[in-house]
């Protein structure tokens, strides 16, 4: 029996795709998981050491970790139209945001990456500091411009839903952007594995992981039920349409038009020296 260390956040979506492994609906053949359940930098962080063998990771942090580990097909979480949302208490233009006090999930997350590309391909005629950026936990920093901790917020996870209650007004929607842009979802969330795991180890796992997320997509109310816990104290119906944002056919298999997006979202940030260039070979078979 092979142990493999899956870690992945405690947020709805993922819970809810990882549901069919941690229920016990799936098993996979001479393969037991342990999942460790992390916030997403920290994921991040423990995947520059190359700490777990299969792991989430912000699309952003891949670049820094690109020569430990390939990127699976099964498990991305993509805002295909929408996603990560820079938010303030009065409504502003976007270029206001030059020289604000802006929080930020952290700085290898994927929606820190994309408001660098929004900021940098802003046009030439713009003018203006960038804002100072401060790292906050993701979910204190509707609270941090809420009480005037900060001027502008950059919210991630169900956040991007319910911003509203605090009276707070969006003044960019990072997935919109990316997607007018480029006509491409914009990738935030992708699951890892260890490059030096023995090819048929690592096949097997992949194999789990998509049967994991169709056994979710399969029995809804089950996977919905157990991914409540880690809602955060949503109502259902809001989990559940946050969670068919990040669960949906992109999770089950990224396609040929999900890994042109990954590549075009890394491309151009390494184009820009923000992250370095990947190599040649970065998604599993």
């Amino acid at each position: 029996m092979t142990r493999l260390r899956l870690g992945h956040s405690p947020d709805s979506d993922d819970a809810f795709m990882f549901w069919g492994l941690a229920s016990g609906r799936v098993t996979a053949s001479g393969l037991e998981f342990e999942h460790i359940l992390r916030d997403i930098e920290t994921l991040n962080q423990w995947a520059l050491e190359g700490r777990l063998e299969i792991t989430a990771v912000s699309a952003h942090a891949y670049a820094f970790v690109a020569d430990r580990y390939l990127i699976l097909p099964h498990g991305a979480s993509m805002g295909d139209g929408y996603g990560p949302k820079v938010v303030v208490r009065q409504p502003i233009a976007p270029e206001e945001l030059a020289g604000k006090r802006l929080a930020v999930p952290g700085k290898l997350t994927s929606a820190f990456l994309a408001f660098l590309l929004w900021w940098h391909g802003r046009p030439s005629s713009s003018s203006g500091e960038p804002p100072r950026y401060v790292v906050a936990p993701f979910d204190r920093i509707m609270e941090m411009v809420a009480a005037g901790e900060a001027d502008a917020g950059l919210i991630i996870h169900e956040g991007q839903l319910t911003y509203g209650s605090l009276g707070l007004t969006q003044v960019l929607d990072l997935g919109e952007w990316w997607l007018a842009g480029t006509g491409l979802p914009l990738p935030l969330g992708l699951n890892v594995i260890r490059r030096d795991l023995p090819m048929d180890v690592s096949n097997a796992a992949s194999q789990a992981l998509r049967a994991s997320i169709l056994a979710g997509l399969e029995n809804r109310r089950e996977a919905l039920e157990h991914a409540l816990q880690f809602a955060r104290g949503l109502p259902t119906e809001t989990a559940d349409q946050f969670v068919g944002m990040y669960v949906n056919d992109w999770t089950v298999d990224l396609g040929e038009r999900g890994r042109t997006a990954v590549q075009r979202f890394l491309g151009d940030a390494a184009s820009l020296g923000l992250v370095p260039p990947l190599p040649q070979t970065v998604f599993s078979a």
